[in-house]
């Protein structure tokens, strides 16, 4: 990993380009939209692809030898140790209704380690940023998670894969033992999002399936960085290779990792 001075010029030059994106998206989010389907309920837009290519013009012309990987159309694989790994547009489905919750979201990674993100919310004007191993910031100010010790009374949130209408592997099966279990859940279309809203103490815990680099990379290093804890379903270190993901502020990690354990026995 490169020193520090290296990591706060790769942050700085993201919190640049994602702030762009996300204001591109925010001056879009009420006009006529144009929606492709990747999936029976995947979209795309015109917007997605936009604010990928403003994102990689940016980050390319300073960093020409790095790595990209983005959701939509746009990979380069130089053979570098570092790799950004973006997301234009968070919550598309949110966007393309009309509905503002949606983000940016775009990490650095080092040797396949995350060691910078940022997640852009243009609706709210927030700005989450981290570096590894120097705590994670809301428009500069740092964040914590939060100190809720009992499942019972956390707010939690998850999401649903683009196939839960032919999937028997859907989350409904989690989401029914977690709503008996916690105080409430909130399902906001954004993973990016939840994720730093858990880091952000607004969340207690968050757990999801089948979701892509893009979505975890910024938001699970927030979530480490704030204090708190991530790993897969089964309790393992989480990488981003695992396509499942439980985060929490690591208070009630346990017990969540216990309601996803009968949720699987019952299946």
């Amino acid at each position: 990993m490169e020193n520090k001075g290296d990591c706060a010029c790769y942050l700085k030059a993201a919190v640049k380009a994602a702030r762009q994106a996300g204001d591109f998206l925010l001056a879009g989010l009420h006009q006529a939209k144009k929606v492709d389907f990747k999936g029976e309920i995947d979209l795309v837009t015109a917007f997605d692809r936009k604010s990928e290519e403003m994102i990689f013009n940016e980050l390319s012309s300073l960093f020409p030898d790095h790595n990209f990987l983005a959701e939509e159309n746009i990979r380069r694989d130089n053979h570098s140790d570092f790799s950004w790994i973006v997301d234009p547009l968070d919550g598309t489905t949110n966007f393309a209704h009309g509905l503002p919750i949606f983000c940016v979201s775009i990490a650095l990674t080092c040797r396949e380690e995350v060691i910078a993100g940022v997640v852009y919310d243009p609706n709210r004007r927030e700005m989450f940023t981290a570096i590894k191993g120097e705590g994670a910031y809301l428009n500069d100010r740092p964040v914590r998670v939060s100190l809720t010790t009992e499942l019972d009374k956390s707010l939690l949130a998850t999401g649903f894969p683009y196939d839960v209408r032919t999937s028997p592997d859907n989350n409904l099966n989690y989401f029914s033992h977690f709503a008996l279990s916690a105080q409430a859940i909130r399902r906001c279309g954004s993973a990016a999002l939840d994720l730093c809203y858990t880091a952000g103490g607004r969340f207690d815990g968050f757990w999801e399936i089948k979701l892509k680099p893009w979505d975890l990379a910024a938001g699970s290093l927030f979530v480490r960085e704030a204090g708190g804890k991530t790993t897969d379903l089964f309790g393992r270190e989480f990488n981003l290779n695992s396509p499942d993901i439980v985060a929490s502020n690591g208070l009630i990690h346990q017990a969540m990792l216990e309601i996803i354990r009968i949720s699987q026995i019952k299946l």
